[in-house]
């Protein structure tokens, strides 16, 4: 069963869409289930000025997804890279033990685009926080995936590039 939250962040999703010229994109996939993210970060200052997604799955999935950006909007980059799979689980009032590993993976997205950020800005080597956030993050979706009893958890998706379909061709009723 899935909490009211999980529910109204599916039924009503924050930040859908992409940022214009964004600054990162974080795409993330899961072979498994099929969800794919794609989410676009803006940077101003060292905060995190506009955050957006695109989801194909799940309700969990969408709802992750919207979580997130809710949860980083305005945040500095660090404070954004604290941000694990759990957090997000926990922020919503849990998920089910069988969603954790194909929907969860807002986190990851949002860490990947960070990375890309930092690409792009041409920092050449990561600080030990968003190191140290990113192999958090790897920890907590292959925790999810042995829990669930998945071999690979997740796929990194870097040729993407947009192909993630519209929030209107997500299914619409969550699976339990």
């Amino acid at each position: 069963m899935y909490s009211d939250l999980v529910m109204e962040h599916f039924a009503n999703p924050r930040n859908v869409g992409e940022v214009d010229d964004p600054d990162g994109v974080g795409e993330i996939g899961n072979p498994v289930c099929g969800d794919v993210m794609r989410l676009t970060i803006k940077v101003a200052d060292g905060r995190i000025d506009d955050v957006k997604f695109k989801t194909f799955g799940c309700g969990a999935a969408v709802a992750t997804s919207s979580m997130v950006t809710e949860m980083v909007k305005g945040k500095t980059l660090q404070e954004a890279l604290e941000v694990s799979n759990k957090t997000v689980a926990e922020a919503l009032g849990g998920l089910p033990p069988a969603k954790m590993h194909c929907s969860n993976l807002a986190a990851d997205a949002l860490h990947i685009a960070i990375d890309d950020y930092l690409d792009r800005s041409g920092v050449a080597a990561r600080d030990t926080v968003a190191e140290r956030a990113h192999a958090d993050a790897e920890a907590d979706s292959l925790e999810c995936c042995q829990e669930a009893g998945v071999a690979t958890c997740t796929l990194h998706l870097p040729g993407l590039d947009g192909a993630v379909p519209d929030q209107a061709d997500s299914p619409k009723v969550p699976s339990s």
